[in-house]
């Protein structure tokens, strides 16, 4: 973490593209923020997107902006994100999930420092600094075919590895300490002490969620407490027991029940057409994988929607229509 800080203090100077590599949860956008804060765009916006909670046509016209009639619902010419952050910093959270349509759009903002609002031919000028962020290795995703490698090339002028809160427990006193302060003065608690266990079980957990994990079980502990100190009974049993989320309720895919069932989805169907009976076994091989990788990824969509390679409204959709768990985030 102390190379993290020195390469932000150092890249903020600048106006180079940086890109921020870590587990989701591990500070991100705080560094984002940071580099725009020691910047000479300090005095000027900072915007950021998340660019896994769109789909790509609402994506495209939140990046880009709109005009009138441009589809659907366009009653008013829109300004984008970009225009917003001109002269400022543009945060692209994320970026992992954009599609190869946008990001051909996004390498010539990088590259021409110009675009068009959707629907418009005119094209528009911008001066804004771009970080983007990603929680999965982007060169392996364009080794896949499924990012350009070209613009991986452009954002990657300065990488940043945000490393995973497990990997550094020693972080993790002041961190607490931090976040009691916060939670304090917010709810008017004043809990200051911390049980040596209850440090013994946080320096020990996987934190498979990381430093935000971390932030939410403080908060939790503060609120509940009834004294002055933060006890192991006010942390999560997952803590407690030192078994994380990624070692609870995994559901395996059991392939010989599937096999077994498709073949009797097909004797049972066998009036009718071939292409119905395609879509039959198509769906329920599709459920079964979703449902796989959201266990995998303890049921939060965005991870699970960037392993199965679809957008995060895709995948919500699909797990409505399948009657799946649909909590996360």
């Amino acid at each position: 973490m102390a190379e993290v800080y020195r390469v932000t203090k150092q890249v903020a100077q600048s106006q180079a593209s940086v890109l921020l590599l870590g587990e989701t949860g591990t500070g991100k956008e705080l560094i984002a923020h940071a580099i725009h804060d020691l910047s000479k765009r300090r005095d000027r916006a900072f915007v950021r997107v998340n660019c896994g909670a769109l789909s790509e046509s609402l994506l495209e016209s939140e990046l880009f902006g709109h005009i009138r009639g441009a589809f659907t619902g366009a009653i008013d010419n829109r300004t984008g994100r970009f225009e917003a952050a001109h002269k400022g910093t543009i945060f692209l959270d994320e970026i992992n999930s954009t599609t190869l349509h946008l990001q051909v759009k996004l390498l010539r903002v990088l590259q021409e420092r110009e675009f068009e609002r959707v629907g418009d031919t005119k094209t528009l000028r911008v001066d804004c600094r771009i970080i983007a962020a990603s929680n999965r290795d982007l060169l392996s995703l364009a080794e896949e075919g499924n990012f350009r490698e070209d613009l991986y090339y452009r954002l990657n002028v300065v990488p940043i590895y945000l490393p995973p809160l497990r990997e550094r427990p020693e972080d993790i006193p002041e961190l607490v300490t931090h976040f009691l302060n916060i939670y304090n003065e917010q709810n008017d608690r004043y809990v200051v002490h911390i049980d040596q266990r209850a440090m013994e079980a946080l320096q020990k957990y996987d934190w498979p969620g990381n430093v935000r994990e971390l932030q939410n079980y403080v908060e939790r502990a503060v609120v509940m407490a009834e004294g002055d100190e933060l006890t192991l009974d006010l942390l999560p049993s997952i803590v407690v027991t030192g078994k994380s989320p990624r070692a609870l309720g995994k559901r395996p895919m059991d392939f010989q029940s599937l096999t077994e069932e498709l073949v009797q989805v097909g004797l049972n169907g066998a009036g009718e057409t071939a292409e119905d009976l395609h879509s039959r076994i198509v769906d329920r091989v599709e459920q079964e994988v979703i449902a796989q990788v959201m266990s995998s990824c303890d049921n939060v969509q965005i991870k699970a929607a960037a392993r199965l390679g679809i957008n995060r409204n895709t995948l919500h959709k699909k797990l409505k229509q399948y009657g799946l768990e649909v909590e996360g985030n």
